[in-house]
């Protein structure tokens, strides 16, 4: 494996130089034209075939090299509406236009811009190592991850009918542990994930009079402590289910009582029965806070966003991590617990029944990590994913995403 590793010494630089720009300036979901447009690019001088605007904003790459199994390779380039307080000099300035048409700064605080730049790094050593693999990759760029809709939206496009079809669906994401290294999960994996927008109803009145008016404040406010008890009370202890209002948004001065208040609701799970408990949990708290206020109108619920169950097949899972442990050493690949994060990249491997094998690997400096961790502080000195301090280190991680990606398709292919 080291003679297909050697090829990285030659592309690293023009690699890092990608992921600078890439990272410096972030697109919003579905509005990835810049990077959709410098992917097709390089895949085209990479000579593979390349389609553009799959899904609306995704990019395709086929590399074919004679008979043999078909892989999967995915990617996702969206970005954040969050600003950048990294401090480096390539951080982005970006704004945009977001979906609600408000201006928001945009930032790569999930690493999406090091996913990509670690597939074409990957498509670059496979070509140079044709001689080692037979069969066909499948090099999905993929838009708006961040809204669980990119993959649903190319497969909505007919990707299955126009590209090869896979027999295995791979692919990565950065995460804040130690750059060097992958965790490996196995069986159910990262969480599937429910975003509602609620709207609850009141009567707007003069601050100074309460009584003359139904106060959604007051409302949407005793609403958020109840919902706080669905995980503590109506959850079992050996299930698993997080709650998060992330967002209240009511009213525009001090003295004014407004009419209405809204609720941006996230819920995680891992088991569909679990799921339906929360979520109906939610509608009946939701329902009896209004009532109990006096509201004169029932609350609206709205489904935003939802995000699949993501299963880590268990046999494509233990032949991956073979091949990583062999490519990267024993000590650099990690058993790792199931994630409460969510990814819609299973339902490439779902609409083809086809296994998927998805992993993360780490993006924080090494010695920062172990100090953290010596101290019991990884939460508190180590930026996460979506925080605006949220950036990998360069190096190690980018080669550690190249081989990770290189050394599983080999495994596949070889």
């Amino acid at each position: 494996m080291d003679d297909v590793f050697r090829r990285l010494d030659a592309i690293r630089d023009d690699l890092i130089a990608l992921y600078k720009d890439l990272h410096a300036h972030p697109e919003l979901s579905f509005q990835e034209h810049r990077t959709a447009a410098e992917v097709a690019r390089r895949l085209e001088a990479l000579g593979l075939e390349v389609t553009s605007g799959v899904g609306r904003t995704g990019v395709v790459g086929v590399l074919r090299n004679g008979d043999g199994p078909t892989v999967l390779l995915r990617a996702d380039f969206d970005a954040l509406p969050v600003q950048e307080q990294t401090g480096l000099d390539y951080a982005s300035t970006q704004r945009a236009t977001s979906s609600d048409g408000s201006d928001v700064p945009v930032m790569h605080a999930c690493g999406h811009d090091m996913h990509v730049t670690s597939l074409l790094g990957a498509l670059d050593l496979l070509i140079t190592a044709r001689s080692r693999w037979s069969g066909t990759v499948v090099a999905v760029f993929q838009p708006a991850e961040e809204l669980g809709a990119g993959a649903r939206a190319m497969l909505d496009d007919g990707f299955l009918e126009r590209f090869p079809r896979p027999d295995v669906c791979l692919g990565q994401h950065v995460f804040p542990f130690q750059s060097g290294f992958v965790g490996m999960m196995s069986g159910p994996s990262m969480s599937a994930a429910d975003s509602v927008k609620i709207t609850m109803f009141g009567r707007g009145g003069h601050g100074s009079q309460p009584q003359n008016a139904i106060d959604p404040v007051v409302m949407a406010s005793a609403t958020v402590m109840r919902l706080q008890t669905v995980v503590s009370r109506e959850v079992a202890g050996d299930d698993t289910a997080v709650l998060t209002v992330g967002s209240v948004r009511a009213g525009t001065k001090e003295n004014i009582i407004p009419d209405q208040a809204e609720l941006l609701v996230n819920i995680r799970s891992f088991d569909e029965r679990v799921r339906e408990r929360v979520l109906a949990a939610v509608r009946r708290i939701v329902r009896a806070e209004a009532i109990a206020s006096g509201a004169e109108r029932e609350p609206e619920f709205e489904p935003l966003t939802r995000f699949p169950l993501l299963v880590n097949d268990p046999d494509a899972t233990s032949r991956t991590t073979g091949a990583l442990r062999a490519a990267l050493g024993d000590h650099a690949v990690l058993d790792l617990p199931p994630a409460m994060a969510s990814e819609d990249v299973g339902l490439f491997g779902t609409a083809a029944g086809v296994p998927t094998c998805y992993w993360f690997f780490g993006g924080t400096e090494p010695g920062r990590f172990q100090r953290a961790l010596a101290e019991d502080r990884v939460a508190q000195e180590i930026p996460a994913n979506h925080s605006p301090g949220f950036a990998p280190e360069i190096e190690p991680t980018l080669t550690t995403g190249v081989k990770a990606l290189t050394a599983a398709t080999l495994e596949w292919l070889a």
